[in-house]
């Protein structure tokens, strides 16, 4: 009888484990031109700007990462300062240099 027991918990045990493993992912998050699809409406959000950051810099054949870009903030800017002048990230640069390509003494 206790064998039994022990199976049966085994058992609900795995199958909580299965549903939690393959349960569905959370939704992902949708991007275009930097704008993420928020309930229907696009709004400007720093991981979009930052994913359009990524796609520019590739373009102009920067080797980016989507993730390099939005963990390391000097990463950011170094790429900013090479493509910052693209008018797709104009906005999103002058966030993180402010001061353009210029010297300011």
């Amino acid at each position: 009888m206790a064998m039994t027991k022990s199976a049966a918990v085994a058992a609900v045990v795995l199958s909580a484990v299965t549903l939690a493993t393959t349960a569905a992912p959370a939704a992902a998050i949708t991007c275009k031109n930097g704008y993420q699809l928020v309930q229907g409406s696009y709004l400007a959000t720093p991981y979009c700007q930052d994913d359009l950051l990524t796609k520019v810099a590739r373009q102009y054949g920067i080797k980016a990462s989507a993730f390099e870009i939005r963990e390391n903030p000097n990463y950011k800017r170094h790429v900013c300062r090479t493509v910052g002048r693209d008018i797709r990230v104009q906005e999103t640069c002058n966030q993180v240099n402010p001061y353009g390509r210029h010297r300011s003494f």
